[in-house]
């Protein structure tokens, strides 16, 4: 079962984008290759919906956080060598000794330059086999390979390095002039003997590439990797939760659990709402890809999906207004969890597209009924205070908590830590004043 993220969610937390520098893609995508990048963009595509697979990955990122090593390639070289390999294979040492002599006469006699192409690719994969050994080397200092997350990868070139007809070529110094017959020698060995090793090599060479970008990253940004749990355990726990956006961002502590299980969050404009419910959905979106979390800890049992409703918008072209896209994606998010399905959702600022008499009625039925669906995780911010102490009177199944503001004179400062309770902090107008607009009216 694949794990559920709609656009409107994907776009809510700011996850994917290459080309958007503030997208979480963004923030890990420094990797050396673009093999690289393209196994990082299928790893944030695909998040998994098994315990036992998200901790796999999770401890192999782990390990390279543990044991660093240099990635020794850049993205040119690496290119070169899958450009070379896709000559194809097969075909033997005699025919491949002519097809080079007769690229080499064609040098001489019309100036064409395929005997050089062939001499660089041949030299670019006798580089890059250098720089595996290399590697290897640094990756051994640190003990044997087995039950490692490079025990594939070393096997692959540990079968080319050491194999004795190349032995005496990557021992080989500086510039090397090589006889027609030795060129073809490693050309067939390279391209129809080692083929499909090679071809291997490189799809593994880009996941150490993505292993050692992202251990980097969660080592430099001191982010932690979460424990997921089976389904069942119907639990979630994280400590020191933070945006890995946002530069010394305060951390806060949130827990869910069948009997708990909605959060409602009040707070005054500018006091961090929203920016906490986006932190929490890309915490469990990146924990369910295996990937390094913003958090000093995290627990959580396997979900099926997050759902978002941040910034929901109209559609002119249907003729929807503001308040009956929001009312769509409430059904949406009502189809789901009712169809049995594990989710964390997200509302920030339920029903803020209609009246308050009706915003209110909304938020409080709603609110009071997703209680009922204890395998489902939800967050609900609010400005109508005023519903919190009704809900108050339906049970236990709701935690309150609110992010406060300080007013120091008639300036709100903002402590972005949570605090339990409903807070009534309304400082709109005093923004508004703040920034003279009245005045300049």
């Amino acid at each position: 079962m694949s794990f559920i993220a709609d656009k409107q969610t994907l776009d809510d937390l700011g996850l994917l984008g290459k080309y958007n520098t503030s997208s979480i893609f963004s923030l890990f995508n420094q990797v050396h290759t673009r093999g690289g990048e393209k196994l990082l963009d299928a790893m944030f595509q695909h998040p998994f919906t098994d315990a036992d697979k998200i901790n796999s990955r999770s401890a192999a990122f782990g390990y390279f956080r543990d044991h660093p090593a240099v990635f020794p390639f850049d993205e040119q070289l690496l290119s070169r060598l899958e450009a070379y390999l896709e000559e194809g294979s097969g075909g033997s040492l005699p025919l491949v000794f002519w097809q080079v002599s007769r690229k080499k006469l064609m040098e001489v006699a019309v100036k064409e330059d395929t005997y050089r192409l062939q001499l660089e690719g041949i030299n670019t994969c006798i580089h890059v086999l250098k720089g595996c050994a290399g590697l290897l080397s640094q990756l051994e200092r640190e003990g044997q390979d087995k039950g490692t997350p490079w025990e594939n990868w070393a096997k692959a070139v540990q079968g080319i390095i050491k194999d004795k007809r190349l032995t005496e070529v990557l021992a080989e110094q500086g510039v090397v002039k090589r006889s027609l017959l030795q060129v073809a020698r490693l050309h067939y060995l390279f391209v129809h003997v080692f083929h499909n090793v090679l071809k291997n090599v490189l799809e593994l060479t880009y996941e150490i590439d993505v292993y050692l970008t992202v251990s980097g990253i969660a080592r430099e940004k001191n982010f932690s990797y979460a424990t997921a749990l089976p389904q069942l355990k119907n639990t979630l726990v994280a400590k020191g939760l933070r945006h890995p956006r946002v530069e010394k961002a305060v951390p806060n502590a949130i827990a869910f659990n069948g009997a708990s299980n909605v959060l409602f969050l009040t707070g005054a404009n500018m006091a961090g709402k929203s920016t906490l419910m986006k932190a929490t959905g890309i915490m469990l979106y990146l924990a369910h890809m295996g990937f390094p979390v913003a958090a000093d800890e995290l627990q959580f049992s396997v979900l099926d999906g997050i759902y978002s409703s941040v910034n929901v918008p109209d559609d002119l072209n249907r003729g929807y207004s503001h308040f009956y896209a929001e009312v769509l994606r409430v059904k949406k998010v009502a189809e789901e969890v009712d169809a049995e399905k594990h989710l964390f959702v997200i509302f920030d600022e339920l029903f803020k597209g209609t009246n308050v008499k009706d915003a209110y009625d909304a938020t409080l039925a709603v609110t009071g009924a997703f209680t009922a669906f204890s395998d489902c995780f939800f967050i609900i911010s609010t400005h109508i205070f005023e519903v919190g102490e009704e809900l108050k009177a339906q049970g236990d199944r709701i935690q309150f908590e609110f992010l406060p503001t300080v007013m120091e004179g008639a300036v709100p400062r903002y402590t972005y830590t949570l605090q339990k309770g409903i807070t009534e902090d309304r400082q709109g107008m005093i923004i508004i004043e703040n920034e003279g607009i009245l005045d300049m009216l």
